[in-house]
């Protein structure tokens, strides 16, 4: 399954420094992807991924966030940097499911 959406960078509440970024996946695909992996999950409820924001790609997970109600990306400083990212910007990102 490979999900292609616009996303805005933000901060986990929990941290305010920059070190924690993530992306939102649309809720439409965090739902195809709850029923995709269905219980065959990882620590946290995770699901590895390969990840596309712009020319950078990488392997991560993504995780399910109760309160947003989506999964989430976290987006690592190398890759803001790489493709001149900040808080608050919307990338361009493509996820790939590898689980």
């Amino acid at each position: 399954m490979v999900i292609d959406f616009d996303a805005e960078l933000w901060i986990w509440d929990a941290r305010r420094d920059d070190s924690w970024v993530f992306v939102s996946l649309p809720a439409e695909s965090s739902e195809d992807v709850r029923e995709l992996v269905g219980g065959a999950r990882r620590g946290f409820g995770s699901v590895r991924v390969r990840v596309t924001v712009g020319g950078t790609s990488w392997s991560t997970s993504i995780f399910p966030d109760s309160a947003r109600g989506c999964y989430v990306l976290p987006v690592k400083r190398a890759v803001r940097e790489a493709e001149s990212l900040e808080v608050g910007d919307v990338a361009a990102v493509t996820v790939e499911l590898l689980d």
